[in-house]
């Protein structure tokens, strides 16, 4: 083993023992012996494994408890949880949703290293002025004030220094409990740990990346170019990279300081506006959302316009969920609930072969009704969520993560709205935005647009069919493959068509019998002939019985073929 894999893996073990005593400290040493345990103890135990944790053991107030004590990577996991209403009940979202990525911010001769390293410069060159004191500090960075050469106020995003090694330390550890947890426990194979883990992995990684969000900065810039009413901060390329951004510094007050703003003569409910119309146009028009609106990344300025920081956390939408979105708003508006299903099923958010439909329908309209035509102040937006979150659970939907970010960014604004005073109808609100989505989706242009990747799309299949066409014959010919032909609905058609072809061979036996018969008895010839007294007979032939005895059996079957033709209906 080398050096470095065996300093790895003591780090790891130190890791998993700090793991280990946090459970403890709060009550869940019964998770830790369970994990730990060898695998021939499990196998004694097998039989008498619980399905999943006992009641109580593992509740939200721990959950939180114990991942704040472990340490940054543990708080992002956390709160990428606290969106996944798809797996976690309301009361487990609720708690997460209270995880505060606050650290305590690294040492600046520390920051100044990676500076320095990034833009290969002294930082005196490059910020005449910079205050080492951080003014804000999370897991993965920390932010501070400086100001550039030329006299503009920034703030720097400096990526903490060996933070990206520390993650993919705690990510290798967050497999391996994962991977043993849900071998424990059968509720948390219900839960995919793994796959929230692996989700997680995805995306810590891009917050690790400062031209990620600076990029995400500028496409805010350009998409809202057009309006005075929001302001997007500029991003200073020249000294920005991977580990540091340097943008415009926003002055203002927090959205939440509803007091200060109303002092400084700011409307708040116009404010709450602003903010709606930026959310309806972020989701209908560019299908780019800032996933994050909390009140600490929302300023109001000074001189009453809007603007939106911190990029780290944003979601998309492609133009066919955005107007499967737009249809679920309008079917909502207009209490059509035709449209609203359509739109879900479009997404395909429900399964038709494995889900009640009707019930879910029902169950929908049952949430759904309560909140029509209320505005934000008489709503709670925690009963909104809880009930929303309920349905998904009991219908097991599984929702993609940009719709789970998209629906936290929805109660996110609705609750910035409510704490501004707004008396808005979020719906009445959003409806002509979907509206204007479903026109644009119809005009020349787009028509046109669609026309020709249809087109482009239809020739490349058209291009490769031929050899799909010629393979697939190539491995039948090789006797690689077979086609197999079945056929349903048939077998009626050929009972049907045996009874009739039945009644056709008796009809033609009662016509040859009628016919053989009459010959007979007008033969010439006698066979057999015989004297005998019966009813005025004298003499009897053998030919004459037959002849009789023909058409008796014809009447006999003629009588019962108009029988059953007649108990059939068809006659």
């Amino acid at each position: 083993m080398s050096l470095f894999k065996a300093s790895a893996t003591i780090r790891g073990m130190k890791r998993f023992g700090g793991i280990a005593r946090a459970l403890v400290k709060h009550g869940l040493g019964d998770v830790v012996e369970r994990i730990a345990s060898r695998k021939e103890e499990q196998g004694k135990r097998e039989e008498v494994k619980e399905p999943a944790l006992k009641p109580g053991v593992l509740s939200p107030h721990r959950l939180r408890l114990v991942l704040e004590e472990l340490g940054p990577s543990f708080i992002k996991l956390g709160q990428l949880l606290s969106t996944r209403a798809d797996i976690l009940p309301p009361e487990y979202i609720e708690e997460l949703r209270k995880l505060q990525d606050q650290v305590p911010p690294n040492p600046f001769p520390e920051i100044q290293e990676v500076i320095e390293r990034e833009l290969e410069r002294p930082i005196n060159e490059i910020f005449p002025d910079y205050n080492p004191e951080a003014f804000a500090a999370a897991s993965v960075a920390q932010v501070h004030h400086a100001t550039l050469p030329g006299g503009e106020k920034v703030v720097v995003k400096v990526i903490r220094p060996a933070i990206e090694e520390k993650i993919r330390e705690d990510i290798r550890l967050m497999y391996y409990l994962a991977d043993k947890i849900e071998k424990a426990f059968e509720v948390a194979r219900m839960l995919t740990l793994s796959n929230v883990v692996r989700e997680f992995e995805r995306t810590i990684f891009r917050e690790l990346d400062m031209l990620i969000e600076a990029g995400s900065i500028e496409r805010f810039s350009s998409n809202f170019r057009d309006t005075d009413e929001l302001y997007i901060p500029k991003v200073y390329w020249k000294y920005t990279t991977r580990s540091v951004l340097v943008m415009e510094r926003i002055d203002g007050i927090k959205v939440d300081r509803v007091e200060e703003l109303r002092a400084l003569g700011i409307d708040s409910k116009e404010i709450a506006l602003v903010g709606l119309r930026c959310f309806a146009r972020q989701l209908m028009e560019f299908g780019f959302f800032h996933a994050d609106p909390h009140p600490g990344n929302v300023i109001v300025m000074y001189d009453g316009r809007v603007s939106l920081v911190d990029f780290g956390i944003t979601g998309y939408l492609d133009e066919e969920i955005m107007r499967q979105i737009a249809n679920i708003f309008l079917g909502y508006a207009e209490h059509d609930y035709d449209m609203i299903m359509e739109a879900f099923l479009d997404a395909g958010l429900l399964n038709e072969e494995t889900m009640d439909l009707e019930s879910f329908r029902i169950d929908l309209k049952d949430v759904s009704e309560t909140f029509y035509g209320r505005s934000l102040q008489s709503i709670s937006v925690k009963d909104v969520y809880e009930q929303i979150t309920q349905l998904i659970l009991k219908y097991r939907i599984q929702l993609p993560r940009n719709l789970l970010l998209l629906l936290k960014t929805f109660i996110q604004t609705e609750a910035l709205g409510k704490i501004q005073g707004s008396d808005a109808n979020i719906l009445e609100f959003v409806k002509p935005y979907a509206k204007k989505l479903l026109q644009r989706g119809n005009d020349t242009k787009k028509m046109f647009s669609n026309f020709g990747r249809d087109t482009r799309y239809a020739l490349k299949y058209a291009k490769v069919m031929p050899k799909f066409v010629h393979d697939i014959l190539q491995q039948l010919a090789r006797g690689k493959q077979r086609i197999e032909v079945w056929h349903e609905g048939f077998q009626q058609f050929d009972i049907s068509f045996e009874r009739s072809l039945n009644r056709l061979v008796v009809g033609l036996l009662i016509s040859a019998s009628v016919v053989a018969a009459a010959l007979v008895l007008n033969s010439a010839q006698k066979v057999l002939v015989f004297e005998i007294e019966f009813l005025g007979l004298e003499a009897v032939s053998f030919t004459g019985i037959l002849g009789l005895l023909g058409y008796v059996i014809a009447t006999v079957l003629g009588i019962w073929l108009v029988v059953s033709i007649y108990r059939s209906g068809k006659l």
